[in-house]
């Protein structure tokens, strides 16, 4: 799924904490932003490996959340609301597609890491990959409550990021095309610092690298 979408779901947990809690609704948000986006960090490393965990955000979960109900303040807060959109992310990526250039194509088993487990989730492929068009109308929907319970710059921040999602969807596959041009012509010493998940297939299995 778009990075968008697990920051609108993050954002909608904080709506929650808003409605309840308005002194608190403005770290909420900030928090759920930055806890629904950080997972995909690690983009460029280890993806949905290096930055996620399904179930150590979610098991930091319950000793934050005791904290902040006892103690609320902008920290305690702020620190829950951060796993919680961070947990959701991590798990949200296993009803999603796998890891490959073209995951419209369905061919890779890895959705996200559980360290845990010791092993890959595979994908459940509910929304079929990222910036597909059933991924826009989720991240649209978890707009929402976001868009209805904060104003000024927050409500700000989501407009934009759903204008991001739409230009995202639009550009998904021609985006992939221009890698593989790209890719083709890179010189064989660049083209080792390139992720394995973003070449074609058959190179990610010549150059025998490992993202894992």
């Amino acid at each position: 799924m778009m990075a968008t979408t697990h920051v609108f779901a993050g954002v909608a947990l904080a709506a929650v904490v808003a409605v309840f809690a308005p002194e608190f609704a403005l770290v909420a948000a900030g928090a759920a932003i930055l806890g629904g986006a950080f997972p995909d960090f690690d983009l460029y490393a280890g993806h949905r490996k290096t930055l996620h965990f399904p179930v150590y955000y979610s098991v930091c979960i319950l000793p934050s959340a005791t904290l902040a109900a006892l103690n609320p303040t902008t920290v305690t807060v702020g620190v829950t609301v951060f796993f919680l959109a961070a947990a959701l992310h991590s798990v949200m990526d296993a009803l999603g597609g796998g890891l490959e250039l073209k995951p419209w194509e369905g061919t890779s088993e890895e959705a996200v890491y559980s360290h845990y487990h010791g092993e890959w989730v595979r994908p459940r492929r509910w929304v079929r990959y990222d910036g597909a068009p059933e991924d826009l109308l989720l991240a649209s929907v978890l707009a929402v409550p976001g868009l209805l319970v904060f104003d000024g710059r927050v409500r700000d921040v989501l407009l934009a990021l759903l204008a991001v999602s739409i230009a995202y969807t639009l550009a998904r596959k021609p985006m992939v095309w221009i890698a593989e041009f790209v890719i083709d012509r890179l010189p064989e010493r660049v083209l080792a610092y390139v992720p394995v998940r973003f070449l074609p297939v058959e190179e990610g299995a010549l150059e025998g690298r490992s993202e894992s």
